[in-house]
């Protein structure tokens, strides 16, 4: 890890080591970052139009936020299978398959009759986007010149983009109908499907093919289960933010739209630019605990505040999920021994389910009591997270030094590129 597997500050600039090379990248990694882009843009695509989704399909919150929910509860279990399958039939097939998915489940979305159907749809819609994201990944660090600084750098720069763009394009559609979103996502994925398939080459196929269970076995190392359990309460707090602030805002979609689009250029922002920086002067673990605190703060005054501060600490919440996603992932794949895909894929399996619970439970919450208390809730699971990375310190830490050269070797070989 380029900067910090360890809880004291690294040596240099991560953010100059990387910057050099992150433009400088072959063809077939830009593809894999574009349609990445995408990707990212089907989670917060919805989300403002959920209002617009409810009352076209006379659904009530609850059951608009279980577009979530099957979204993210598929993408979960689909993480256990995503090696399995890149292991036999290659990363680019794998890529290839999921994006078919995508385009396939996301048209049918936009042919929604029923809030039932729309559910099911993005539930396929997740499988698709399970096998493509856990495989970019791989790809990106695989292929990305400059190593793991940049390869993360690149991937957390097309999650921020895709989670910018999400809510911009889903105002800009779904201001004529809420189903445009849908079909707009799936001729980009598609488009995503003709470059890969132009400027991809087929890796070659690993030696030992990866059985369903390796990535639970995985979990096996301390030090990643750690940084995935700390992850799980931190995305409840996330997609309780994503899934259930656009009801708490009540705008139209433009207006909506245009405050998660802001939320998304300060989460893309942090996590590019302001997040390694940080790393390399605090360290990742005083860095990740500090923002899972502030992070709480910020929702509890966005749950307890008027509608003024409800949009700026939405905003404002895009800076700390930002800084969280860039550590969570440098801590998932490079704290344990296991291959990246693998530790990608159990790391993924545990926090995806929270990523399904938030937007589920969060309006049962506020039926169940008021409309703050789920803000509660989420600020209670971020103090949670930095508990976690607090208590387990030693584990997130154990063995970095011995599994970094290791890791470099990895970055070294870049059999997907062209």
């Amino acid at each position: 890890m380029s900067h910090s597997s360890t809880g004291g500050p690294a040596e240099g600039d991560t953010l100059d080591a990387g910057a050099t090379s992150i433009l400088r990248q072959p063809k077939a990694v830009w593809a894999t970052a574009g349609a990445s882009v995408v990707a990212f843009m089907g989670i917060g695509l919805v989300d403002p139009i959920l209002p617009s989704i409810a009352k076209g399909l006379e659904a009530t919150p609850s059951q608009v936020s279980l577009l979530f929910t099957s979204y993210f509860l598929i993408t979960a279990v689909a993480m256990l299978v995503t090696g399995f399958v890149s292991s036999r039939i290659g990363g680019k097939k794998t890529l290839l398959v999921g994006l078919a998915l995508v385009v396939l489940f996301a048209a049918l979305a936009g042919t929604s009759g029923s809030v039932g159907e729309l559910v099911g749809f993005r539930a396929g819609w997740g499988l698709g986007n399970a096998l493509f994201v856990s495989t970019a990944l791989a790809v990106i660090v695989g292929a990305a010149a400059g190593g793991s600084a940049a390869a993360i750098l690149l991937y957390e720069s097309a999650l921020g983009l895709g989670m910018a763009c999400g809510p911009l394009v889903g105002a800009l559609l779904g201001n004529a109908s809420w189903r445009y979103p849908f079909f707009g996502t799936a001729a980009l994925m598609a488009v995503g499907f003709v470059c890969i398939t132009v400027f991809l080459k087929e890796q070659p196929r690993p030696a030992t093919k990866t059985s369903i269970l390796d990535p639970i076995k995985a979990l096996g190392h301390g030090g990643l289960a750690s940084a995935a359990i700390s992850a799980f309460f931190y995305n409840y707090t996330f997609f309780t933010v994503l899934a259930f602030t656009p009801f708490v805002l009540n705008m139209t979609p433009y207006k909506s739209g245009g405050v998660f689009f802001a939320w998304g250029v300060l989460l893309a922002l942090f996590s590019v630019i302001v997040a390694p920086r940080m790393q390399a002067r605090f360290g990742s673990l005083k860095v990740l605990g500090g923002s899972l605190v502030l992070l709480a703060v910020d929702v509890l005054v966005l749950g307890y505040g008027n509608h003024t501060a409800a949009v700026v600490c939405t905003i404002l919440s895009g800076a700390f999920i930002g800084v969280n996603n860039t550590v969570y992932t440098e801590l998932a794949l490079g704290v344990s021994d296991a291959p990246r895909p693998v530790a990608s894929a159990g790391y993924n399996f545990v926090r995806w389910f929270a990523a399904a619970a938030a937007p589920f439970f969060a309006p049962k919450i506020e039926e169940w009591s008021n409309i703050h208390i789920p803000f509660v809730v989420a600020a209670i699971t971020a103090v949670l997270g930095a508990v976690v990375v607090w208590v387990r310190r030693n584990a997130l830490t154990h063995e970095a030094a011995e599994l970094e050269p290791r890791h470099a070797t990895e970055d070294s070989v870049t059999v997907f590129a062209q």
